[in-house]
């Protein structure tokens, strides 16, 4: 019987290899620390976290996400270590645009359960208010047997107070570090999409989620900012009509940072009634699961329904993969345990007792793993049947470029929600791709990788080739962007310093969507910054000023895109700081930034440029599995978009852009 602990109360352990389950309701970093009896923590090898996930007898997450597991094993300490602490911080606390105080978020939960799943104590850690990092819970060492107190101790002055309250005198230096690892895997990361109510559950039968305890959400229709959008951008977009709720990586949707709870419905939409039901199924065979339909989510229109349907498929593989993953790690800890204990005693080493022990135990793993692969499959299976249903009705900005419903393309009258940026995958799962939609507007710029040459299947692809693949995404990515805007409402603008993209540019040349030729050399480099970066002053001016409308006469007041090639060269060091201040301040007033780099390439900065890299949202024109999702943290295959090979469609899509372009401005 699970032991629902308070502050202070402990329960006792009969189990020396435990995991502790964090359900934190939005993206916290987690962290262990290994401490002698008066509590003191001796060094910084003492202590487990996202830069140094591993040491002996524990193993923490890599990154910070909504749901943590970690792993101890209290028979891998050493006689020194008399408590394990685990610690919870706020990543955003440290300058970051989310939460920066565990009161503005939902109560974290803390479990500790055997390797099996079973709970043997939890703690829900109450009354936190301005702290932003927190004591959870101890493992602690008493007579020789090992307890859990439940502690909720929190710190106002985060890692570093919390480090230097325990002794620790490198308090400072160590907490910079965790910031730094979890700035980097929040970079990389794919955030939660808004939460469903109980009105606005699925009404297919969800697939199995990871054993563990489900934080609730901030509750809908609540006044409150906007969430940051998917890939790790605050969100404020102007679609259906309005600022809308969004989906993304680097802060926590859960919760804003002025400490109320995020609203996440539209603003100018009615609130007063539900939305219209969702498609009913129809009725399923007995014993059969029932039918995909698509647009079975809530929402307003279809389009919100297909986003929100896209997003239950994603969280449902996530969560059914977390499960199977801690089957099999579990039947692995089960089978070492019993061939341990089976090799523990020196008359069964030999003989055939040894070898019945030793079939037996493997016998039993291979049980356990196919149950949990079977449970996989079957969960896969539903998936890829509603993808199959999911995947023709998506809408352009929603679907891949050989879907028909570019063939029946026009230019749109209204915003999207989202745009489709490519598909994610998980290698359990290769008959299932995703969707990876970004909500509009950008609110965060997207850096193409052209510094990768290996590939996930073994393959070389060398650094020609690589650029040639980056500079064919990032058209592709501005043409979907183009096409999902109405026209004159999105505003494209090249930076190719040494015009080595001429031949990837051709479909934006030559059907004239751009807003001028590319920007060649030193000059032109200097020439469209200059620009852009008055452009972002101008609207901060008039914004702070409350008198937006006393922009200049003939002002563009349309979203813009700038896409750099071939970056450093061409760019000296006002055109670097010009761009970084592109990247911080532009979202905010309609201006986005697309790199086409390799980060190596501009190592002679050093960590000058650290901030812009991970302000970007890193894609690859290869598939890469650098991104990870905030539950669990699995590493995510990104695929990016393909244009069929011989197709025109891209061509016939910008062609209609151009068109719509030229009959607006007359």
């Amino acid at each position: 019987m699970t032991a629902e602990l308070v502050r202070g109360q402990n329960h006792p352990l009969s189990q020396s290899r435990l995991e502790i389950r964090v359900s934190a309701g939005t993206p916290v970093a987690a962290a262990a620390a290994l401490s002698d009896e008066n509590g003191r923590i001796h060094g910084t090898e003492w202590v487990a976290h996202p830069g140094a996930p591993v040491q002996p007898g524990l193993e923490v997450s890599r990154q910070a996400a909504a749901d943590h597991r970690l792993a101890v094993d209290l028979d891998a300490m050493t006689d020194a270590v008399h408590r394990v602490s685990v610690l919870l911080a706020l990543p955003a606390a440290n300058g970051g645009a989310g939460p920066a105080r565990f009161g503005a978020v939902a109560a974290p939960f803390v479990a500790v359960t055997g390797l099996d799943g079973t709970e043997v104590a939890s703690y829900t850690i109450t009354g936190l208010d301005l702290e932003s990092a927190v004591v959870a819970l101890e493992l602690y060492r008493r007579q020789g047997a090992w307890k859990v107190r439940a502690v909720g101790q929190g710190y106002a002055g985060g890692l570093a107070e919390l480090f230097a309250d325990q002794g620790l005198s490198e308090a400072a230096q160590l907490a910079a570090g965790i910031d730094e690892a979890v700035a980097r895997g929040l970079a990389r990361s794919v955030q939660a999409p808004p939460p469903r109510t109980s009105e606005g559950d699925r009404s297919r039968q969800a697939a199995a989620p990871a054993v563990g305890p489900d934080q609730g959400a901030a509750p809908q229709g609540v006044p409150g900012p906007v969430p940051p959008a998917y890939g790790g951008q605050p969100a404020g977009g102007q679609g259906q009509g309005g600022p809308q709720p969004a989906y993304g990586g680097a802060t926590g949707p859960h919760a804003s940072s002025g400490g109320g709870p995020v609203n996440y419905s539209h603003p100018r939409r009615q609130t007063s009634a539900p939305p219209p039901p969702p498609p009913a199924a129809p009725p399923a065979q007995p014993g059969q699961p029932t039918q995909p339909v698509a647009g079975d989510a809530t929402g307003w229109s279809m389009e919100e329904r297909l986003y929100n349907q896209v997003w239950g498929m994603f969280e449902d593989l996530a969560r059914t993969a977390a499960a199977y993953r801690s089957a099999v790690d579990f039947a692995e800890s089960r089978m070492d345990k019993e061939l341990e204990q089976a090799l523990s005693d020196p008359r069964s080493r030999i003989g055939g007792q040894g070898d019945a022990a030793r079939e037996s135990a493997r016998a039993r793993y291979t049980q356990l793993v196919d149950q949990a692969r079977a449970s996989l499959d079957r969960d896969v299976a539903q998936l890829v049947a509603e993808s199959e249903v999911v995947e023709p009705a998506l809408p352009p900005a929603f679907a891949r470029w050989d879907n028909p419903c570019w063939h029946a393309y026009r230019v749109p009258m209204e915003i999207p929600m989202a745009l489709r940026l490519g598909d994610l995958r998980l290698p359990e799962a290769e008959s299932i791709r995703i969707p990876m939609l970004l909500r509009l507007p950008l609110e965060r710029g997207l850096w193409i990788d052209s510094g990768r040459t290996d590939s996930l299947d073994g393959s070389f692809t060398d650094s020609h080739d690589m650029r040639r693949l980056a500079m064919d995404t990032a058209v592709a990515h501005a043409a979907r962007l183009l096409a999902v805007y109405p026209a004159g409402e999105f505003t494209v603008h090249v930076v190719d310093p040494a015009g080595s993209g001429a031949q990837a540019l051709a479909p934006l040349t030559q059907t004239g969507v751009l807003a001028g030729p590319p920007a060649q050399g030193a000059a032109g480099v200097t020439e469209t910054l200059a620009r852009l970066t008055q452009r972002v002053d101008l609207v901060q001016m008039a914004l702070r000023g409350g008198a937006p409308d006393a922009l200049p006469p003939g002002f563009d007041t349309s979203q813009q895109l700038l896409i750099v090639n071939d970056f450093p060269h061409g760019f000296d060091d006002r055109a670097v700081n010009q761009l970084r201040y592109l990247v911080d301040e532009g979202p905010s007033v309609g201006v986005h930034l697309m790199m086409v780099a390799d980060r190596e390439e501009s190592a002679g900065y050093g960590p000058l440029l650290d901030p812009l890299w991970r302000a970007l949202l890193r894609l690859t024109p290869v598939p890469d599995d650098h991104l990870a999702d905030p539950w669990v943290g699995h590493a995510w295959t990104y695929e990016p978009p393909a244009v069929p090979h011989g197709s025109e469609v891209l061509r016939k899509v910008l062609t209609q852009v151009a068109e719509a372009r030229r009959t607006w401005n007359r």
